[in-house]
């Protein structure tokens, strides 16, 4: 029986922090395990940045090299572990999608090209529940920006443009864009932790 005001929530967060507590400490199994629990998610974001299924397939293996490589230096007090991960998996994804931008004839997919959204694999129905719960809270916030703010927010994350990049393609003075995605993340902050 759960104890009273703890969630399904509470509980996943505290498993995922007690496997990379394990993983710090070497082990592989642990590994495996938070792989299992968070890799179909990886690879949906992933898929969302990079077009070509390869890369994602690519980022996956880089963000639990990683987890590998850094369970040590996690910190719960800034993320839970899957926000963690899910950050891991956007930097590389980025950094991937502009490995591909400077190299245009390497065979992968142009900047226009649309790419779909996956579901998490692997996920038992409860797990993809509390996802879907979480992904339709960031929608709704997101929604709730005016468009200035939403569009930034959007380009940013899933294109991975910087600052400078987000001005020139929105024709925004720098200044402006560095204070809109401020305040955008500050409302969504407030939004998703309510």
């Amino acid at each position: 029986m759960e104890p009273q005001g703890a969630t399904t929530r509470d509980f996943d967060q505290e498993a995922d922090r007690r496997l990379i507590r394990d993983v710090a400490g070497g082990s592989a199994e642990a590994l495996g395990r938070l792989y299992d629990r968070h890799a179909g998610t990886v690879f949906a974001l992933a898929r969302r940045i990079v077009p070509a299924i390869e890369d994602a397939e690519e980022v996956v293996q880089d963000v639990f090299s990683q987890v590998w490589r850094d369970a040590a230096r996690y910190e719960s007090s800034r993320a839970p572990v899957a926000g963690w991960v899910a950050m891991l998996a956007r930097t590389r994804a980025i950094d991937r999608l502009r490995a591909r931008r400077a190299r245009p004839d390497s065979g992968g997919l142009g900047p226009d090209a649309t790419v779909l959204p996956l579901a998490a694999s692997g996920a038992d129905p409860e797990r993809q529940a509390i996802a879907a719960t979480d992904v339709q809270a960031v929608r709704l916030a997101l929604g709730a920006l005016p468009a200035p703010q939403r569009e930034l927010v959007e380009l940013a994350y899933f294109q991975g443009l910087t600052h400078t990049e987000l001005a020139e393609r929105t024709g925004t003075p720098l200044g402006t864009v560095k204070t809109r995605l401020r305040s955008a993340l500050a409302t969504l902050r407030g939004a998703l932790s309510s």
